[in-house]
């Protein structure tokens, strides 16, 4: 009686093994069978002009095709058609031998302003600094270099939002503003001073001057930024994501008179 005990245990034990092994090749063959035609989604002209696909590889290589690779995936954002892309396991694996961003975003640190989510992009897509007002400081300088050096992206954007707490305090000149705060809004300073005696919204017109003035400082940063823009190897330009609508528009006035370059300009993203 009980070796019979012991066998129907042991048999128990086995089926359960079996179960459970069969289960795990199930889900494996079932991850298998999602990628196969996410591939083929994915290949499909069709369905990469619809959604205004931009190649990876060229956005990397080519800062006018980055940008456009960037409107795309706002652009899928707003009509709430959003991939997530490059998120699975086994790219997120592959990212720990290093990463090629295709743009770098100087952001404001506001929690609403995620990049990586406007801009539909995944892992290993975007370098991303990020202070309040989009404040830069030597830190800050050292980090784009960075990207712009070791990881050759080529693409800065300088991404101010509506409504921004930092740039409102430096509209509005609250005193006795504790801690470093003060020296953050004094960094503001000018474009509030400026959109002061514009017309329209003071607010707004303080934003959009706020990031056209560090998108200029980024332009004039000796030594590394400055030459490496001039000399047409990166675009360095500007845009505003409006909270309440989600759509990020950049400003004519960083996307005039760039310095000349050999990267094309053809349109590739069906936008």
């Amino acid at each position: 009686m009980k070796s019979k005990s012991i066998a129907l245990v042991c048999i128990a034990i086995f089926a359960c093994a079996n179960v459970a092994f069969s289960q795990k090749i199930s889900g494996s063959k079932k991850q298998e069978i999602i990628r196969s035609k996410n591939d083929l989604k994915y290949s499909s002209p069709k369905w990469r002009k619809e959604n205004y696909i931009v190649n990876r590889d060229s956005a990397f290589a080519n800062p006018y095709y980055a940008i456009q690779k960037l409107q795309g995936g706002n652009r899928r954002f707003v009509e709430g058609r959003s991939i997530y892309p490059r998120q699975d396991a086994a790219l997120i694996k592959k990212l720990a031998e290093g990463q090629s961003p295709f743009a770098l975003i100087v952001g404001c640190s506001d929690s609403r302003v995620s990049a990586e989510i406007l801009f539909d992009q995944g892992f290993g897509d975007l370098f991303v600094t990020r202070t309040a007002g989009q404040v830069m400081t030597d830190a800050s300088y050292g980090t784009i270099e960075y990207a712009d050096l070791m990881l050759k992206t080529k693409l800065i954007v300088v991404l101010g939002h509506t409504n921004c707490g930092a740039v409102k305090a430096a509209v509005e000149h609250p005193d006795n503003l504790p801690g470093h705060i003060s020296q953050l809004i004094h960094s503001i300073k000018r474009a509030a001073d400026t959109a002061a005696v514009m017309k329209g919204n003071v607010l707004d017109n303080a934003i959009r001057l706020n990031v056209i003035n560090q998108v200029e400082e980024l332009r004039n940063l000796d030594p590394v930024l400055k030459k490496n823009y001039n000399d047409g190897k990166i675009l360095i330009i500007g845009a505003v994501y409006d909270l309440q609508n989600g759509k990020v528009s950049y400003l004519d006035e960083t996307l005039k008179n760039l310095p000349k370059s050999t990267y094309s300009q053809r349109k590739i993203a069906g936008l």
